[in-house]
């Protein structure tokens, strides 16, 4: 194709929309998709927030029809003699044209969402169809949008309607984005965001294909939603401050205004930070994050530094040490908004940053000294916070280098350990038996292609109740997690990526735990699922654990051996039995033979085998805390409701 002078051609507003929607919308997906929705609603509540109605409705209609309703003043629509056009041409057909250009500083968009006058008309130039009321000046105007052009024209009637407002309704077109489906839990964040910080303003969505309605409504805005996300479990009291400012962003720009809402506690089980602009959730924060980041941790630096908390030749505390335990949300407003992109998930005014910052020390410096209990419970816990990221970055590191170790070199350094000879992670087996006295029979009676084994020595430690410290000093413990070659899930409550877990590493197809049929061997088959459970859970999530049942009875009748693994097995095989027979407690491991031991716990075609699996997770998790936890009262409850079955067991 020839490339010269009449190669190059310019896009109307409407083509630019619908052959490159992520330029205006973020993205061309559902997220661009649900951003028409957020611009029209936006819209809606600038209309509320200027004091224009008080109630917005959401609805997501069947075919993937969405509407949004408000009570404002009725968007114009009818012929502008300025820009000598009809304004639903400029809102609905005209990307960069809108009522929120010139704002002042009392107008009713001040602190609008809407900067651009982009989000109507990209929405309908994106959309299949879309339908626009408007209810103003004794009036309903009407215009009716298809693929994005106006069809019909303007429709004007005199109507005595109850309140002035908009109306619209919109299907997003499947040749423009690829999914129009939006999730309806989407809507509903959405509403009740706007809720949050716009205090007084009654947000309801509904889903008309479920009949699903909500209606959101926070009187004191972002004061009960910090009490909504503390559950009850805060340690320090909910603490509010708000205020403005004037200011600019470079000497050379002019002044705008701005106000501030500022909620926070601090929370041992729950963190959050939250920040909305003008109404708009940011996803990505910028300037009031990097406010909230600085001035939290300067504050408190300063409160330890003070208080003498840090011990010699200690690292001081990052903002992640405060975030383990903060709830913060923050609500601001500027005349004068640098949004990132259209999308608006982050703002970079350098005013609004660091005059929030220098607010933020400053009313913390006050509020330390008006609440000296109250802030010595904050830099108490942050200190711990930082001191348990510190223990677990170092346990990290520690069992990395411990665990470095591959597989193909550690048959001889790892005591009790025979490998197999197939490199073939889809079949082969990891057999861990008790004791040293039981590996001289399962490893002549194994298949050594494929199965390999390892036998504990010593006492296993209880890994639920252990600090990381402790389990990674266990030799036990480090073999066993060598010979696995997966890594391990480090799990730190404020620390909760620090792991070198990874299951495509892991050596084996099953690892099959053989212990013999006493109580001793429930006590180590139930000290390793702990071992399994507190350091590699997602083995037992992905079913790769297994227990191997040995038999409790031997039944000999001549030169034939039959095995039972329970007392209803041993019976009805000695009912089909004729003629003399022994029947014996089945023998420990160590004085199997190999050949019983392929033939009742090795083969594949014979053994018994339990897979641990993950509906087992929940009722695991539950007696291994009350079992091998710290709760005593607990167990011993436990054991007087439950003493009672035992003993019957006992008699039968």
């Amino acid at each position: 194709m020839a490339y010269g002078n009449e190669s190059i051609r310019s896009l109307s507003d409407r083509e630019a929309v619908r052959l490159r929607p992520a330029n205006i919308l973020g993205s061309d997906d559902i997220n661009g998709c649900f951003h028409c929705l957020i611009e029209i609603a936006d819209n809606a509540i600038d209309e509320a927030k200027g004091g224009y109605g008080n109630k917005i409705i959401i609805t997501k209609h069947k075919d993937n029809y969405y509407s949004v309703e408000d009570f404002g003043r009725g968007v114009p629509m009818d012929w502008n003699s300025v820009e000598n056009k009809y304004n639903y041409e400029l809102i609905f057909q005209t990307l960069y044209a809108g009522g929120k250009y010139e704002k002042n500083d009392d107008d009713a968009y001040a602190f609008a969402k809407g900067l651009n006058g982009l989000g109507a008309s990209a929405t309908a130039f994106s959309s299949k169809h879309m339908l626009v009321r408007s209810y103003r000046d004794g009036y309903k105007y009407e215009i009716e949008i298809v693929e994005g052009e106006v069809v019909g024209g303007l429709k004007k009637e005199k109507y005595n309607y109850n309140s002035t407002g908009t109306f619209v309704k919109w299907q997003p077109d499947l040749s423009v984005f690829t999914e129009t489906d939006i999730p309806f839990e989407w809507i509903k964040k959405y509403a009740e965001e706007q809720a949050i910080v716009n205090k007084g303003i009654t947000v309801e969505v509904y889903n008309e294909e479920t009949n699903e309605k909500y209606t959101y409504y926070y009187e004191n805005g972002i004061i009960d939603y910090i009490h909504k996300l503390n559950q009850g479990k805060n340690f320090t009291d909910v603490v509010y401050w708000e205020t403005e400012a004037v200011g600019r962003d470079r000497e050379d720009k002019k002044d705008y205004r701005s106000k501030y809402q500022i909620a926070f506690c601090f929370n041992n089980e729950v963190n959050v930070m939250e920040s909305y602009h003008n109404s708009s959730f940011l996803k990505h924060g910028g300037s009031p994050h990097e406010a909230i980041k600085n001035g939290f941790t300067y504050a408190i630096d300063q409160l330890i530094k003070k208080k003498g908390e840090y011990k010699k030749g200690e690292k001081k505390i990052t903002f992640d040490d405060i975030r383990d335990s903060l709830i913060i949300v923050t609500n601001t407003y500027s005349t004068e908004t640098s949004y990132e992109n259209q999308t608006k998930f982050a703002i970079t005014n350098k005013f609004i940053r660091d005059f929030m910052t220098e607010y933020i020390k400053q009313q913390l410096e006050i509020y330390f000294i008006e609440n000296p209990l109250e802030a010595d419970k904050i830099m108490r816990q942050v200190l711990i916070n930082k001191r348990s990221r510190e223990k677990a970055e170092q346990t990290r590191l520690s069992i990395k280098k411990k665990l470095q170790s591959n597989i193909n070199n550690i048959t001889n350094r790892v005591d009790g350990f025979v490998n197999c000879t197939s490199k073939d992670n889809t079949k082969t087996e990891l057999i861990i038996v008790e004791g040293k006295s039981a590996l001289g029979a399962t490893k002549q009676g194994r298949n050594p292609e494929f199965q390999a084994i390892y036998a504990l020595r010593g006492k296993i430690l209880n890994c639920l109740k252990a600090e990381y410290d402790k389990i990674f000093k266990n030799d036990i413990v480090v073999d066993l997690l060598k010979i696995l070659g997966c890594g391990v899930e480090i799990k730190s409550k404020h620390n909760k990526e620090l792991n070198s877990f990874d299951i495509n590493n892991l050596r084996w197809s099953k690892i099959i735990i053989v212990t013999d049929a006493d109580q001793d061997g429930a006590h180590i088959r139930t000290l390793l699922l702990t071992l399994f459970y507190r350091l590699t859970p997602t083995l037992i999530k992905e079913g790769k654990v297994y227990i191997a049942e040995s038999p409790l009875y031997e039944i000999v009748q001549g030169d034939k051996s039959y095995f039972a693994y329970s007392d209803k097995e041993k019976d009805e095989i000695i009912s089909q039995l004729k003629g003399k027979f022994i029947v014996q407690r089945s023998k420990g491991l160590g004085e199997n033979t190999p050949e019983m031991m392929w033939e009742t716990t090795m083969n594949p075609e014979t053994r018994k085998l339990i897979q641990i699996t993950v509906d087992d997770v929940e009722k695991m998790q539950k007696y291994f805390e009350l079992f091998l936890g710290d709760d005593l009262q607990g167990r011993k409850d436990y054991i007087e409701e439950h003493l009672h079955e035992y003993i019957e067991n006992v008699l039968d």
